[in-house]
């Protein structure tokens, strides 16, 4: 089991890791290039695109807790629904921003608050990188697909893949044909499309490959098409509800798969609009986070955006056992084997509990030495300092809703995580506005520490009060 969980868990993190190497590798070579108009449009264009993409992570989550089920039943018909419905969707929404970037562009730049000498630098930037939203999130669904699919290595390698493209294609814009922004948009368009093009082909092999080995076990293909008709027809909130049985009468098993497609693309939606609702309650806190440590001055902006990076780092490593956690109990719960789930589900917790050790002691005796690694201004790491304990205590308040999400995910209920979400920021907005008066700051981290703790504490009730523990 352990190694089942290092497989997934290990190139999660390697791939995570990556992903700040995108804007790190367009900010490095703007910085060579420009002075801080070109750097201020080069990071307010790459937040745009973070918080757009973050609001449709539901494209992943959603696609790998019922592909990781349907794995487990070795129903090679519903994987493939699930696939072409989350990718359809993808390009749908990917679409409508091509379509409507205007006002996208209008409406993002002054809730930003841009400032208006990087408005034009800004514009160059999204005029160019939002082709790519079809790309981006052609790849959110690929990889909840790739990990429902048990394969985490996929998404590394692609990951990985990318960044080289990105930084190859980059320069040689920027320093070759001397395009500036437009060089940088440019080369992340087209690591975009890469990436696309790579999860594209990589489908089609995992998919084959996957096929042949169920059918060298002995898995059939009408076994598997009507085990899809079953449970594609499920309600994915519904935990409780019996595993459907095969129909022997052949004309109500066709019945039952025309009617699947309907209930499928249902529950399809279901999921994601609970996955979606739950990520806007986490963008919620998150944005009013920075803007509430704005408001107290550049100096606690500048350190809360410091020690916010502790709880990033953090994240990277615990969301790879998040992903394990989807993954492997989907397969689990969608084959029904009680005993591998609960058995999983100890040793997430075993693995939070160490991961909660690790980086507590290493935030705890070298946080110090690690904010002086993000800047050389002594002024800020000092003031960074008189804050630091409520960094360190960010791993035990945070640890349970990570391997919460990765359990909930897996079982596709979505309805408890939106319900822990909305409950926890109900709580941090709560907890701040009565503390910050008094508290300031502290006040603003005692209340973020809050809402990871609340968010754990729900799903860890609805967990053990639910069957689905018990599959």
């Amino acid at each position: 089991m352990n190694r089942e969980i290092l497989a997934i868990a290990v190139p999660a993190i390697i791939s995570n890791i990556t992903v700040p190497l995108l804007g790190l590798v367009d900010l490095t070579i703007v910085g060579h290039i420009g002075g801080a108009d070109y750097i201020s449009a080069i990071a307010t264009g790459s937040m745009i695109f973070n918080v757009i993409y973050w609001i449709f992570g539901f494209l992943r989550m959603g696609t790998s807790g019922m592909t990781a089920q349907a794995y487990g039943r070795r129903s090679a018909v519903a994987t493939t629904a699930v696939l072409s419905l989350s990718l359809r969707t993808a390009v749908a929404i990917g679409l409508f921003f091509v379509v409507m970037q205007v006002p996208v562009l209008r409406f993002m730049i002054w809730a930003m608050n841009t400032p208006a000498e990087s408005v034009t630098f800004v514009g160059q930037y999204f005029d160019i990188v939002v082709w790519g939203a079809p790309a981006m999130l052609t790849l959110y669904a690929a990889n909840g697909w790739f990990i429902g699919m048990q394969d985490s290595r996929l998404p590394m390698a692609i990951a990985i893949i990318q960044n080289v493209v990105n930084i190859v294609a980059s320069l040689f814009f920027v320093f070759v044909l001397h395009w500036k922004i437009e060089g940088i948009a440019a080369g992340t368009l087209i690591a975009q499309w890469s990436g696309a093009l790579m999860a594209a082909a990589g489908m089609v092999w995992l998919r084959r490959r996957t096929s042949a080995s169920w059918a060298a076990a002995g898995a059939s293909e009408s076994s598997a098409e009507t085990d899809a008709s079953a449970s594609l027809g499920q309600d994915c909130n519904q935990q409780n509800a019996a595993p459907a049985t095969q129909s022997n009468d052949a004309a109500t098993g066709n019945h039952a798969a025309a009617d699947a497609d309907r209930v499928s693309l249902r529950n399809f939606f279901a999921v994601n609009r609970d996955i979606f609702l739950r990520t806007l309650c986490l963008v919620a806190v998150n944005l009013y986070f920075v803007s509430a440590g704005g408001r107290q001055g550049s100096l606690i902006l500048a350190v809360n955006a410091l020690l916010m990076t502790l709880y990033t780092l953090f994240s990277y490593f615990m969301d790879g056992f998040a992903y394990a956690g989807e993954a492997l109990c989907g397969k689990y719960y969608g084959a029904g084997d009680s005993a591998s789930f609960r058995l999983l589900v100890r040793r997430l917790y075993v693995w939070g509990a160490a991961m909660t050790v690790v980086f507590t002691v290493l935030y705890a005796v070298g946080g110090q030495d690690f904010l002086g690694l993000l800047t050389s201004d002594t002024h800020v790491v000092r003031a960074a300092m008189r804050y630091l304990p409520w960094a360190v205590a960010i791993p035990v308040c945070g640890v349970m809703a990570f391997i919460y999400d990765g359990v909930f995910i897996g079982v596709t209920a979505t309805r408890g995580m939106l319900v822990s979400s909305a409950l926890a920021t109900a709580l941090f907005f709560v907890l701040y506005l009565s503390l910050s008066a008094a508290l300031a700051n502290d006040g603003l981290w005692i209340a973020f520490l809050a809402y990871l703790a609340c968010r754990g504490a729900v799903q860890g009730v609805i967990v053990h009060k639910s069957k689905f523990m018990s599959v």
